[in-house]
């Protein structure tokens, strides 16, 4: 799911928002601005507990601000270069959405991925509120995504994982693309997570163990991923 944000409670009932969705499938879409919060809660309540049934991976991509310059949108369409890093609010939103599905037995495995490097930190914290008995790393702080996904970006996303969270339990490089060529970025990711690692074992932060190493970065570049998806 790609989000600004996650919404935050809903103060309607279902029944209420039944009411509204209605009356703008009959053509009154005056109040639908006012509902689009508590719509998009409930509904993403329902979908997430079904992932949970079934035992799916749910992602959130959170903090796009999209179509900013409306003059070139209306020539060349969405998706075509106007879109930015957004400075929305993430945390108290996040606690809450994930503590209704919590409270309801119904937290999937869940992904996260934050567009705002100011997020790195909340993002990396959060995700510890939430793990699971039997599931390793069950609650993920995703890789560097879209402007993220370049030197420094990554770097930071594993160094703030690292610092506040579990790097052994990382699934390591994801992707939402559909472009064949975007693949290389595992590579990238992979020459990065190794840079990173060998700095710290030449620091002496990290035993230089080269069997040891090597499993901690096997597993978050392969290993973590294929047991976390049961591929």
């Amino acid at each position: 799911h790609g989000l600004s944000y996650l919404p935050s409670p809903a103060k309607l009932t279902s029944s209420e928002i039944n009411l509204e969705v209605r009356n703008v499938l009959s053509g009154d879409d005056s109040n639908a601005e006012n509902i689009k919060n508590d719509f998009t809660f409930l509904v993403l309540l329902e979908l997430c507990q079904a992932y949970a049934q079934k035992n799916w991976v749910q992602q959130f991509h959170l903090g796009a601000l999209r179509n900013t310059n409306l003059k070139k949108l209306s020539i060349l369409g969405a998706d075509t270069g106007f879109d930015s890093i957004g400075d929305f609010k993430q945390g108290e939103n996040l606690g809450y959405f994930f503590n209704a599905l919590e409270e309801l037995d119904g937290l999937a495995k869940t992904v996260i991925y934050n567009l705002n490097p100011a997020d790195n930190a909340l993002f990396a914290t959060m995700i510890g509120n939430f793990q699971g008995e039997g599931v390793r790393g069950k609650i993920q702080f995703g890789s560097g995504w879209w402007f993220l996904d370049q030197l420094e970006g990554m770097k930071n996303q594993i160094n703030d994982l690292s610092n506040f969270g579990l790097l052994s339990c990382f699934i390591g490089m994801l992707t939402d693309s559909r472009s064949f060529l975007s693949y290389s970025r595992y590579e990238y990711f992979r020459r990065i997570l190794c840079d990173l690692i060998a700095e710290d074992v030449r620091k002496g932060y990290l035993p230089n163990d080269e069997k040891w190493i090597g499993e901690l970065i096997s597993n978050i570049c392969y290993y973590n991923a294929k047991s976390y998806f049961k591929s």
